[in-house]
């Protein structure tokens, strides 16, 4: 505040400089238009020819005072000597305009002078003739020194009312920026994993929005933090029981065991390993679609058909070992949705995997993708057990698993496939599988509902 402050004083001293002259000029050029037409009145036609009569009023109007020169000249009609000093410069060659009092700045004698002049039209003078000139010129000390005083009594306040308000803006500004000082003594204080949000009512109230948009940061923050514990803790407790699994194959492995013993604990490690494998890709998938649930790059499309039809195929030799009939029914043309294609990919691996563990040999695996006016929507049909409706919200929850269920699996496939379809802006339902005809096997189907393109809308 104070750079600006000692700126913008010597803007207001050339200011107050260039308004000061122009208060000075405004009173003694009036003063010398009200010579100029009283010496005009003074020109007397006398026997066709003009004659300069100055009484001694105008004369002593005239002289010159202690202070400045005065100086006068008027020619005639013909440019003929009327009166005055002959050293006054004449007005440069203009269009005459008898009756206006012109201005201009000269020179006279080396001195500077300020000049009003205007043309007289004389009765009497020949059509066309020039009109007679009529010039008084003054000297510029009264106007100078006028305009000192008007500068002085502007300036010189001025160094007075400056050192005040500097002290004003610093008591002022040490005053306004005290609770700052406080708050961040505040959060200086405050203990690492400490995120709770600061209390708005304790600052004053132009940062108030400041301070809410630290408490929004700082809830963010806070929930990602609490979800890189929730995935440590989830991962670590997951893991627990392949690891055990593969160390106690290991221990068995290594005694004195038959080669059909130790063939079959050597299956049983290469089984646990894929299993702790198969646990840390997804936990691996997890963290990356929980990205604290920010929305995907809107800019980006990706075709909903060509991404089905390429995972698809990746687990037709799955489904085959298995003895499912796993199918794909699409569109002729390509299903443009907004979304990211490794995110979209993982979901849809995800709701293949789920489909194929639950469904019995001779089942069947329906991948879907329909191009809808109100979206596009991706559907997997399988022919398995279902899932009952009291437990169609619990399944995205992380590890959750059906009770009575044999099929292998973590309990995070679901919670993956959410995870994605919120970052996505999709729906996802679960019902019964309208296709099957088993009452004991209602099936299942799972529907992802995508937001229509903007480009595809408009």
């Amino acid at each position: 505040m104070l750079v600006p402050l000692f700126l913008l004083w010597p803007i207001s001293v050339a200011i107050t400089y260039v308004v000061a002259q122009s208060i000075a000029v405004a009173p003694y050029d009036r003063g010398l238009a009200n010579n100029v037409l009283a010496l005009a009145q003074q020109i007397k036609d006398v026997n066709g020819r003009a004659r300069l009569q100055l009484p001694v009023s105008a004369r002593e109007m005239l002289r010159a005072d202690e202070t400045d020169s005065v100086f006068y000249l008027v020619l005639g009609s013909r440019g003929e000597y009327l009166g005055g000093d002959r050293e006054l410069p004449l007005p440069s060659l203009e269009r005459p305009l008898p009756g206006i009092v012109q201005y201009r700045d000269d020179v006279m004698r080396g001195f500077a002078v300020r000049v009003a002049y205007t043309w007289v039209a004389l009765p009497t003078s020949p059509t066309g003739a020039q009109p007679a000139l009529v010039q008084v010129a003054e000297t510029l000390e009264k106007r100078s020194q006028l305009a000192n005083e008007i500068i002085k009594g502007v300036i010189l306040p001025q160094f007075v009312v400056l050192p005040i308000a500097v002290v004003l803006v610093w008591f002022g500004l040490s005053r306004g920026i005290a609770p700052l000082g406080k708050l961040q003594e505040r959060l200086r204080a405050r203990r690492p994993d400490d995120l709770s949000p600061i209390d708005e009512r304790e600052v004053p109230q132009e940062i108030a929005p400041l301070v809410g948009a630290m408490n929004d940061l700082l809830q963010r923050l806070s929930a990602n933090v609490a979800a890189q514990k929730r995935f440590v803790a989830d991962a670590a407790h997951q893991l627990k029981t392949p690891l055990a699994g593969i160390r106690t194959q290991a221990e068995l492995a290594l005694r004195n065991a038959s080669p059909e013993d130790m063939e079959a604990s050597l299956r049983h490690l290469i089984a646990g390993a894929e299993r702790a494998t198969r646990l840390v890709n997804q936990l691996l998938a997890l963290a990356r679609a929980e990205d604290t649930g920010s929305p995907v790059d809107t800019s980006t499309r990706v075709d909903l058909q060509e991404v089905a039809s390429e995972q698809t195929q990746h687990w037709v030799h799955e489904a085959m070992e298995r003895g499912i009939d796993l199918g794909l029914e699409g569109t002729e043309g390509p299903v443009p949705v907004v979304g990211d294609a490794l995110l979209l990919a993982e979901l849809l691996n995800n709701l293949i995997d789920n489909a194929l563990r639950y469904t019995p040999r001779g089942g069947t695996v329906t991948v879907r993708v329909m191009a809808q006016d109100d979206g596009p929507a991706l559907e997997i049909e399988d022919s398995g057990p279902g899932i009952p409706p009291e437990e169609r919200e619990l399944v995205f929850d992380r590890f959750y698993r059906i009770l009575g269920s044999n099929a292998e699996g973590s309990g995070l496939g679901l919670a993956i496939v959410r995870e994605i379809a919120q970052r996505h802006g999709a729906a996802l339902t679960i019902s019964d599988n309208p296709q099957s005809t088993a009452p004991d096997m209602p099936g299942t189907r799972v529907r992802v509902h995508f937001r229509r393109p903007a480009a595809a809308a408009s």
